[in-house]
């Protein structure tokens, strides 16, 4: 039996994300997390698996199905495999209604207007109510690191997704600096299997990168660095197994890091003194799915000199903050400058 409370629409915030796709509700509760993975059907375009399923196929289908990743550095790579994601994602997350679920969905920062209307329309698509609301990801983490948005005191948020780490500061409602690039975990796996072949003449696939940077990755090195056997094949392409540690992640993953604080520093030079000596106070929040990644924030500190912490759950902030956004979306909406500011939070008209 459907839960009646579904029957009668909902409010979520949707973060759908490079790597994964999550979907909360105004509480804070996650009701949707799964990989933003989708198998299909060569033959005849049907999907057969989506989120982990799809996910467990990386590398290992036959030549008859299609594993695809329809999100690309954040923004929709393959618009209708997005909304068939979307839609298996509403079913399950909201079953049978009679009105459509408001949502607000979480974007990249500076996200194109073709862009952001790809989004719009896959939503609905897909069975949400118009209009769907879009707002800026660091926003929306902000709000769920349940920082006062509304102060006019400086608040500085970095969001590092699978896609890209986006940089803002945050003041009354807006972003008055931002900043956006294209590193983020799918780059940090990258880095690894690029480290594996140059060092160690090993070939391992991106869903292996990924678990090595799970299990023992980190930002920084350390006296007693953990270890993990990896298995892959040499370049040969004989099977091969290596023993590596976190000491040679962290060398890996320097350089992607290294552009991460390149981002923050060129979003500070853009902050006015004020706001600047905020963020030097409170220091700096960081947010999403790979800052998770061990000692990220000590490296941060180190290189910029200015304090920084992870949220809690850091990989789940983007999404409660789009969720918890949708009570107060006029407010944020009023403080537009223009019909064409992309800054803060915009809505399609019915």
């Amino acid at each position: 039996m459907p839960n009646l409370k579904n029957l009668f629409g909902s409010q979520i915030g949707i973060d759908l994300g490079t790597s994964t796709i999550k979907v909360s509700s105004p509480n804070g509760n996650i009701l949707y997390q799964q990989p933003t993975v989708v198998a299909i059907s060569r033959r005849d375009n049907i999907v057969i698996a989506v989120g982990e399923e799809a996910q467990s196929m990386i590398g290992r289908a036959p030549e008859t199905i299609s594993v695809i990743r329809p999100m690309k550095d954040g923004a929709i790579a393959d618009y209708l495999i997005t909304q068939a994601l979307l839609q298996h994602c509403l079913k399950q997350t909201i079953g049978p209604v009679l009105v459509k679920p408001e949502a607000m969905i979480a974007a990249p920062v500076g996200i194109t207007p073709v862009h952001r209307d790809s989004v719009r329309e896959a939503a609905e698509a897909a069975g949400a109510r118009q209009p769907t609301h879009i707002i800026p990801e660091p926003l929306a983490a902000a709000i769920g690191a349940e920082v006062p948005i509304g102060s006019a005191d400086g608040a500085m948020v970095v969001d590092i997704g699978g896609g890209r780490a986006e940089a803002a500061v945050i003041s009354m409602f807006g972003m008055v600096a931002k900043g956006s690039i294209r590193v983020g975990g799918d780059k940090l796996d990258q880095a690894i299997q690029r480290y594996l072949v140059a060092h160690h003449e090993l070939v391992i696939g991106e869903r292996t990168a990924e678990q090595i940077k799970i299990q023992i990755g980190s930002a920084i090195t350390t006296d007693s660095p953990n270890k993990i056997r990896v298995r892959g094949k040499h370049v040969t392409g004989q099977p091969k197994v290596i023993i590596i540690n976190s000491n040679e992640i962290a060398m890996a993953l320097r350089d992607s890091l290294t552009q991460i604080t390149q981002l923050i520093r060129t979003v500070l030079e853009q902050t006015e003194p004020e706001l600047s000596s905020d963020i030097i106070q409170r220091g700096v929040l960081v947010t999403g799915g790979t800052a998770k990644l061990s000692g990220i924030d000590i490296f941060l500190r180190e290189i910029l000199h200015i304090a920084c912490y992870v949220v809690d759950e850091p990989d789940k902030a983007v999404v409660r903050g789009a969720a918890a956004a949708v009570e107060y979306a006029p407010a944020i909406e009023r403080t537009m400058l223009s019909p064409t500011d992309e800054l803060y939070i915009t809505s399609r008209q019915m």
